[in-house]
């Protein structure tokens, strides 16, 4: 059975970012980059349906985050992957609104100090940008390293976040 997949494009500051849900949650975040060949590649099986409808709750959420209105996404993701991504995605999500960690943090949240490679193709394959939020991980020298977004639009978020930061 094909799997539906509704999509929508955020509109903001002039850049258009796909998106994506499934029924059950937010399957996809792209960047301003990315567009819907990008989307397509990450479920070549799906069958795409253009929904504003379906997509407003996400859109709403990720334009409040992105105007400095919102710390915490509460809607529902739907994204898969092996067990190794799945649990780097999940520390991710534990890294609070305005801070940053290393790479080498998040291989030692899950118990896997050596896997700090492993660990940043896992932060790479993160489908969801912003929601879960692979921006707020930096180079153990603090350097802002690889972002599947580039590297202008993560300094962006930290900047977003530090500007916003009530911690």
């Amino acid at each position: 059975m094909e799997q539906k997949i509704y999509y929508d494009i955020l509109h903001l500051e002039g850049n258009e970012i796909y998106i994506s849900a499934t029924d059950k949650g937010l399957c996809y975040v792209g960047s301003p980059e990315e567009g819907y060949e990008d989307m397509a590649k990450r479920f070549p099986a799906a069958v795409f349906e253009k929904s504003p409808e379906a997509l407003k709750p996400y859109r709403d959420e990720l334009t409040e985050y992105l105007e400095g209105e919102l710390v915490e996404f509460s809607l529902p993701t739907d994204v898969k992957g092996t067990p190794f991504q799945e649990a780097i995605w999940g520390a991710l999500r534990e890294i609070p609104y305005g801070e940053t960690c290393t790479y080498s943090d998040i291989a030692e949240k899950i118990g896997k100090p050596a896997a700090v490679r492993a660990v940043g193709t896992a932060i790479g394959a993160n489908p969801v940008l912003m929601t879960v939020p692979c921006h707020r991980v930096i180079g153990k020298n603090g350097a802002i390293t690889g972002y599947r977004g580039g590297i202008a639009m993560k300094e962006h978020l930290l900047e977003l976040e530090k500007a916003h930061f009530r911690g």
